[in-house]
């Protein structure tokens, strides 16, 4: 089985307004040495928009270190302001990238057990943050949106721990997920595949679902 080092942990302690409407928002996050892990993600971490973010199914996100590359090449005059952590993520681990990591993987990360829900969708609050409404599309197109946790037994972790797959259930992984998903008229059959995946958000296995009842009309 494969095994990882936590490399940063973030956590968002004061929110701030962002966008037209000064809306509060968390995707500015803080960097931690420890967390407290429960359902609900990092006991302490202020999420302010629930409908899309947090929750047991979002506890908690991660992002590839990995894709930060990808969007400074993209993007260069963004570099500067574009650091690891700066996409609203709670962890970034060593080695860890869409291409590698499966939905319904379960971790041991420090004494917690976690389990990839889901991948996260690209909003429009990146796009806000570094004033560049190319952002979010980018993310998409290139399938680096990173993904989301939830927390199957609580504990705690700290950069430098190690994060160790402890089962796999699922051959597809989140990059060939996410190509899939994004097709215009995806292969029916692979895309059952992928409603199928066990450990899926449930949210997302309805989104699935209706793809499949589309090309079932077609």
């Amino acid at each position: 089985m494969s095994s990882f080092v936590v490399g940063h942990l973030y956590a968002t302690t004061k929110p701030q307004r962002i966008g037209e409407n000064q809306a509060f928002t968390g995707i500015w996050k803080d960097s931690i040495e420890v967390a407290d892990l429960d359902e609900q993600g990092i006991k302490g971490d202020i999420q302010v928009d629930r409908r899309v973010h947090g929750g047991t199914e979002k506890a908690l996100h991660q992002y590839a270190i990995p894709s930060y590359a990808q969007l400074h090449a993209a993007f260069p005059e963004l570099a500067a302001r574009m650091p690891i952590g700066s996409m609203g993520e709670n962890l970034t681990v060593l080695g860890m990238h869409e291409g590698n990591v499966h939905i319904g993987d379960i971790y041991r990360m420090g004494s917690a057990l976690v389990q990839v829900s889901q991948p996260r969708n690209p909003c429009w609050k990146i796009n806000s943050k570094f004033d560049d409404e190319r952002l979010a599309k980018f993310i998409a197109t290139q399938h680096i949106n990173g993904w989301y946790y939830r927390v199957l037994e609580a504990g705690s972790v700290q950069v430098g721990d190690s994060m160790d797959l402890m089962e796999r259930f699922n051959p597809i992984s989140l990059r060939n997920f996410l190509e899939v998903y994004a097709e215009h008229r995806p292969n029916f059959l692979i895309l059952r595949s992928l409603a199928r995946c066990q450990g899926l958000t449930p949210s997302w296995q309805v989104k699935i679902q209706q793809r499949m009842e589309v090309l079932q009309r077609l």
